[in-house]
């Protein structure tokens, strides 16, 4: 071996271990990251998978209402006028 290779190795060593501790580090910060990246996206899709719900059962009354005819259709209309304050 080379006189001049030990030293090299000797500086090398410690720095190659300090940067794969912050190699480390970054890689459990990023981790952190998307696992609460991934909490909130199931949050907002449960949020929307509900919306979608409640939306669903308003059209599911808009089209009984358009193909029944029935004498009370007066009454469910004005039902529909005070249930959009409920979805806000």
């Amino acid at each position: 071996m080379s006189p001049l290779l030990i030293p090299i190795l000797g500086v090398s060593i410690p720095i190659v271990a300090i940067l794969a501790g912050v190699f480390n580090k970054w890689l459990q910060l990023k981790e952190k990251q998307l696992a609460m990246t991934a909490t909130q996206t199931a949050e907002q899709a449960a949020q929307y998978a509900a919306r979608i719900s409640v939306l669903e059962e308003r059209v599911a009354v808009l089209n009984r209402i358009v193909t029944d005819r029935n004498e009370g259709l007066a009454v469910q209309i004005e039902a529909l006028r005070d249930a959009p304050k409920q979805l806000t």
